[in-house]
């Protein structure tokens, strides 16, 4: 039977916080408060909501789009996801835009490619990741292909192993031919006779395969771009000397990536938490929850309007959802990428914001109900409608196929102005010298967006 939970809207005292024994920086926190393991604290769905939005970036005013403010962003929100598709711009540049504003690419080089203090790796997905982490990183690179997610399988590991003995001389030769320097895809040795040897992982090549699984097992890493090719190098030559190659116990690393996960979505279920930050590789997460619980540096959170299940907030965050409440929340205009982190969990995004949303690239065409590359609405706290856009570079121009309005924007008092200044800002980062509306908009926002 569970202990009897004294419910709360934080009249709390602080405390000093327990650390972990690995606990990377935290920006902008406040000492967390004096709350006991059976403490339930309530709020409603609008709190949970500005939760979320403020603990994304997208609350509150721009930060200044500078290289600090990228990092920053990256540190709270534990990873970026990356994605090919560039009908607008890919997937993490729109993401960082709709939190830092027009920051230069310049900036965000300088963070993977110089200082290094960013680096792409496996987080929910092929993501940019904090150099910071590193050391959840590599405990799990070293424990490779054991420490993937757990909906690959363990037939998938099986076949990884298999197919890794079977390549053996292979990796031998990439990893001698990368000794001489960073090389592309295209000019390893192996790559054009093995081009149509894909094993699974890859549509490329054995040797496309292979650089994955190097990635993965810490082995190789990406160390530069020409153009949309990765340019590939080994780790030992391109990590910088300060990463901290510290391997922590598979019950350190999921003590840290819950903390982590939560202080990102602002308030989470268990089913939220496990498909945030390292997606699919929470061996024991009930037990970490309840253990992170007895410590008290996470507590439950019951969400006035939501089902009874069991959610969760961290220690730090508590008098950051107390403040929410009044009026300093300053609400603001976003769109978002498809595969932003506020909506990758559409489950949640239903959940929380009463928001259908599905990706449609992979959708045929006479089957789209609102658009190929469609970025969703933020207004405040509640999303509004959806955008179609796509970029024609060669004529300079950003090109709406069609607006979308849902059906609480009258509710909202939507000013559709403001919209549309949002749109040109994105058209303006783009270097696009015009947008032009070649399809429908909705008839409450035509005298302003056109």
């Amino acid at each position: 039977m569970r202990p009897f939970r004294k419910q709360i809207t934080f009249e709390t005292t602080s405390r000093v916080g327990k650390r972990n024994r690995y606990k990377p920086k935290t920006h902008g926190t406040k000492p967390p408060h004096q709350l006991s393991q059976t403490t339930t604290i309530s709020t409603s769905v609008q709190g949970a909501r500005r939760l979320a939005i403020t603990k994304q970036h997208l609350g509150g005013k721009l930060g200044s789009p500078s290289a600090r403010t990228i990092l920053s962003v990256v540190h709270d929100m534990g990873c970026i996801q990356l994605d090919p598709v560039n009908a607008v711009a890919p997937s993490h540049i729109i993401v960082l835009w709709s939190r830092v504003g027009n920051f230069r690419m310049a900036d965000l080089d300088k963070l993977l490619w110089d200082e290094k203090k960013l680096f792409e790796y496996w987080a929910h997905q092929s993501s940019i990741v904090t150099t910071e982490d590193y050391p959840l990183y590599y405990s799990m690179m070293r424990r490779y292909p054991e420490s993937f997610p757990k909906p690959w399988g363990a037939l998938w590991k099986h076949k990884v192993r298999r197919w890794l003995t079977g390549h053996a001389e292979l990796r031998r030769t990439m990893l001698r031919e990368l000794k001489k320097g960073p090389l592309l895809l295209g000019q390893f040795e192996a790559h054009a006779r093995t081009r149509r040897g894909g094993s699974g992982w890859s549509s490329g090549s054995d040797v496309s395969s292979m650089l994955f699984h190097l990635q993965m097992s810490g082995e190789v890493m990406v160390v530069g771009h020409q153009g949309n090719q990765k340019l590939w190098g080994l780790t030992e030559d391109f990590l910088p000397s300060w990463a901290e190659k510290k391997e922590l116990t598979e019950e350190e690393i999921e003590h840290e990536a819950v903390q982590r996960a939560i202080r990102a979505l602002g308030i989470a279920s268990s089913s939220e938490i496990a498909y945030h930050f390292l997606r699919g590789r929470y061996r024991d997460l009930e037990k970490t929850l309840a253990h992170l619980e007895e410590e008290s540096m996470i507590h439950r959170v019951r969400v006035a309007g939501l089902d009874e299940g069991e959610r969760y907030i961290h220690d730090l965050d508590i008098h950051l959802l107390q403040s929410l409440d009044s009026d300093t929340w300053e609400p603001r205009v976003s769109l978002l990428s498809p595969f932003d982190n506020l909506i990758c969990d559409r489950a949640r995004t239903k959940t929380l914001f009463a928001f259908d949303y599905v990706s449609e690239i992979y959708v045929p065409q006479d089957k789209r109900k609102f658009g190929y590359y469609v970025l969703p609405i933020l207004w405040g706290d509640r999303f509004v409608g959806r955008i179609d856009p796509r970029m024609d570079r060669r004529n300079e121009k950003l090109l709406i196929n069609s607006v979308h309005a849902e059906r609480l924007a009258a509710d909202k008092k939507v000013d559709p102005s403001m919209i549309g200044k949002k749109i040109e800002q994105l058209a303006d980062f783009l270097g696009a010298k015009e947008v032009v509306y070649t399809g429908r908009v909705p008839s409450a926002w035509r005298s302003s967006l056109r």
